[in-house]
């Protein structure tokens, strides 16, 4: 738990002043949790997600004897991936495997079993984002954190590394058995933490499988609206989702939260 040297809980100390264009739902004093989609917020999922498909790609060739570009490659991911996930509970692994598969029709190439693993296997060395981890440092002296992420635990274990934070509660597709925008994450969340959603601010990338879903339930939410390198949506599909605010990456979630450097 993050606290005072006195011992005094992070999110009782003295308030602050607002700037006068912060909308007043977002007052820093109104939240004791944040939680935190990973890939595409916290981590480069983008980057990962492209240079995994073009090693597979270089591999094996494709039809057409062109590697895809980036916009092919986070389309294709962004159709296959939730599709994949919403036919039954399947490991994280194993989705991205079959989604590998699926992206092979679209983008011309057919993986190898060996391809899929290894796609599977990249997750835990994706980048994370410049920003990411001096904001998730700024905010952790002010809040309790916490993940919910549609990744496998072993996954996230070794995404953890590249994070330097200590998430007071993480909250995954395995210790569910299914997959965001269902709405599993958020109950658990609330029910592991004690911390009602009144008190609760949640910040992702995905309009479709986080801001959508957690608005509904009545959460705070900030979209942080990453370009892609795709453009549009990248790899994520599209959702007519309204979060209270869009940033554009971690370290404006700080500022706004009023803990600038």
């Amino acid at each position: 738990m993050n606290s005072t040297a006195s011992g005094t809980p992070a999110a009782s100390r003295a308030p602050r002043r607002l700037p006068a264009n912060r909308p007043a739902l977002l007052d820093p004093d109104s939240f004791d949790l944040l939680t935190f989609d990973c890939y595409g917020t916290l981590v480069d999922w983008e980057a990962g997600i492209i240079a995994a498909v073009r090693e597979a790609c270089a591999a094996r060739g494709t039809t057409s004897g062109l590697a895809p570009g980036n916009a092919a490659i986070l389309s294709a991911f962004g159709a296959a991936e939730h599709v994949v996930q919403a036919e039954c509970y399947r490991s994280y692994r194993e989705v991205l495997g079959r989604t590998l598969k699926r992206m092979g029709g679209a983008l011309g190439f057919r993986p190898t079993p060996a391809q899929c693993d290894a796609f599977a296997a990249s997750v835990g060395d994706w980048p994370a984002f410049p920003d990411t981890v001096d904001a998730l440092r700024r905010l952790a002296r002010r809040y309790r954190l916490g993940i919910v992420s549609n990744v496998d635990d072993d996954l996230f274990a070794r995404t953890r590394q590249h994070l330097h934070t200590n998430f007071d509660w993480v909250v995954t597709a395995q210790q569910m058995g299914s997959y965001k925008p269902a709405t599993a994450h958020f109950e658990e969340m609330a029910m592991r933490s004690g911390i009602p959603r009144d008190r609760t601010l949640h910040v992702a990338q995905s309009l479709f499988h986080d801001i959508a879903p957690a608005a509904a339930l009545g959460y705070a939410t900030v979209h942080v609206d990453r370009p892609s390198r795709g453009g549009g949506s990248g790899a994520t599909p599209p959702a007519d989702a309204r979060p209270d605010v869009t940033v554009r990456d971690m370290a404006s979630v700080a500022e706004l939260l009023g803990l600038a450097e």
